[in-house]
């Protein structure tokens, strides 16, 4: 493609509203263009990089036994409303009706579609097991949009869903998929780490995420250096600290702590660490009040709290929540609230012989608080937010704490879907039996952006060359002298000599300033850079440069070869 022809319009300055590197530097180098809040064209080159994400996926879900198929993105809301996610889901599905007020809402995932149609179209145990997948733009009606393609309202999704007669049938399924998606983002170019997750509200009991390494990432994940644990931070366990005895300890004592609800100054003014003071953060829990302990250094875990209370709803208290209960003491509850309906604590809880904790009246504290003796637990669960340092849940030795990208998720499904869309197959013995389902996604547009995270400069992005736009950046620098049309002829020869070897060639023919050449090249990342200048022509070279080193070599002119090879 010869640059004249290109439509490409580059930036010298960054954008106002670019949050992060990935951003900042697609916008600039023309590959996408801000429509709206959380919505991309994708421009020319953004597009070939696109497009080389989807190939490598296509190839590696369809050499797994994945068929593909192309799903509507307008659903029935019928659909949703059997299966529940409708309302789980709330105001983040996009809802429209037609004229005749049918409802409809834009897909943000599939699968009840998917089930619906493999529910009219199988039914015998000898249909299964089959995995349709498709490649498709999904739609999140995000409240607020942020760090371009990271977090946006359109994105360009993989999607694939298993259906199997057992959960055995399930397990080979879900590790099919597990080992392609760890091929495709090997040959992606970054490096990754699969995680426990929680599944959200796509649901299922098993699931795993896929995190691009990345100092930006949304999201913290925990990972053990001495074993293969990993887990997202909503989902990361820690071993069990010692229980230690709590022995002769003095009765519970009230200490008056004026204007100081805060942990930190609480720990200061009673001579102990925050580690020793026990967090009681409130919550309302099927219209009744709860308490949730932690270590005064932990925060809560909301995700873990809310599996602790199965099957009840769970919302923490807020400021209008405190407003509207004027007799509970912000920041001064104690344990032995005797409003409490409930007391979730994190095992941590159990290794402290006495606490400082809130005395249940505004500027008083307690010390000397003792479990078992001053206050008591109903629940305990792993509710304290992991942190660097704690033990790994499986080998014990000491957790580290990265960021990543989310860029893939595997769940095993179960029987959710198929139960509440009646996808049903029959068995050898004529006996009925919901289908077996996994879905499994991969973020084709957010991985574009994690690798753009992970591949730039100062000058610009150096892409990997599996997701190269193009193979090579061919620049011309004639100047202005008699040696101008020779330059120019042997660019040319060279652009149709490298095509016709099948190696995909962008083509700086623009009437500009080397400088400008040289600073769109970087930007713009192509891996491999040629500059036939008067000079080289002169000496019989072209000089190649390695966009992701910045090495620098000479060819011959006559001689290229594969100018990719290193």
């Amino acid at each position: 493609m010869r640059m004249t022809s290109l439509f490409l319009r580059t930036l010298r300055d960054d954008p106002a509203d670019a949050e992060v590197e990935s951003h900042r530097l697609l916008l600039r180098a023309g590959y996408i263009r801000r429509v709206s809040a959380g919505i991309y064209a994708w421009l020319p080159l953004g597009y070939r990089v696109l497009r080389r994400i989807e190939q490598i996926v296509r190839e590696e879900m369809d050499a797994a036994g994945a068929q593909e198929v192309w799903l509507p993105i307008t659903q029935p809301l019928e659909l949703w409303q059997r299966s529940g996610r409708d309302a789980a889901y709330g105001p983040e599905l996009f809802r429209l009706q037609d004229r005749k007020d049918t409802g409809f809402c834009l897909s943000p995932t599939a699968e009840e579609v998917v089930t619906s149609i493999v529910a009219t179209e199988y039914g015998s145990y000898r249909d299964l097991p089959v995995n349709l997948y498709q490649i498709n733009w999904k739609y999140r009606d995000e409240l607020r949009p942020r760090f371009g393609l990271l977090r946006g309202r359109e994105f360009l999704m993989k999607d694939a869903y298993s259906f199997d007669a057992d959960l055995e049938g399930l397990q080979q399924s879900y590790d099919a998929m597990f080992d392609a998606y760890s091929r495709i983002f090997a040959r992606c170019g970054f490096v990754f780490r699969s995680v426990e997750a929680d599944s959200g509200e796509i649901g299922g009991d098993t699931s795993r995420e896929f995190m691009a390494v990345a100092a930006i990432g949304e999201d913290d994940f925990v990972w053990c250096e001495n074993c293969d644990y990993a887990a997202n931070i909503e989902a990361a366990r820690r071993g069990e600290a010692a229980v230690r005895d709590s022995g002769d300890i003095p009765a519970m004592e009230e200490v008056h702590t004026p204007d100081l609800p805060g942990i930190a100054g609480v720990a200061k003014f009673m001579g102990v660490e925050p580690s020793a003071m026990l967090k009681c953060i409130a919550f309302e829990t099927d219209g009744e009040l709860g308490l949730a302990l932690v270590p005064g250094d932990r925060e809560v875990n909301e995700l873990a709290l809310r599996k602790a209370l199965t099957g009840k709803t769970m919302r923490l208290f807020g400021d209008d929540d405190f407003a509207a209960h004027p007799e509970l003491p912000k920041g001064y509850i104690g344990p032995h609230y005797a409003g409490a309906s409930v007391v979730v604590a994190d095992p941590a809880v159990r290794s402290g012989a006495v606490w400082v904790t809130g005395s249940n009246r505004v500027d008083n504290h307690v010390r000397n608080a003792v479990l078992g003796r001053d206050f008591d637990v109903d629940v305990w669960a792993d509710i304290a937010a992991v942190a660097p340092g704690d033990p790994c849940p499986r080998c014990g030795h000491e957790l580290r704490i990265d960021r990543g990208i989310e860029v893939g998720h595997v769940f095993q499904l179960g029987t959710k879907y198929s139960e509440s869309l009646d996808a049903r197959y029959t068995d050898a013995n004529g006996e009925q039996h919901p289908m077996v389902m996994g879905c499994y996604g991969i973020g084709i547009s957010r991985i574009l952006a994690a690798v753009a995270e992970g591949n730039h400069d100062e000058n610009g992005l150096a892409w990997p060359t599996n997701l190269a736009p193009y193979d090579v950046h061919l620049i011309a620098v004639p100047g202005r002298g008699e040696q101008a049309v020779a330059v120019v002829a042997e660019a040319d020869r060279i652009y149709a000599e490298l095509r016709a070897q099948g190696i995909e060639v962008l083509y700086d023919d623009r009437d500009v300033s080397p400088g400008v050449k040289f600073a769109d090249a970087d930007l713009v990342g192509v891996p491999v850079q040629l500059v036939v200048g008067a000079k080289g022509v002169g000496r019989g070279v072209v000089e190649r440069k390695l966009r992701a080193t910045g090495d620098r070599d000479e060819l011959p002119l006559n001689d290229l070869g594969d100018p990719r090879a290193r």
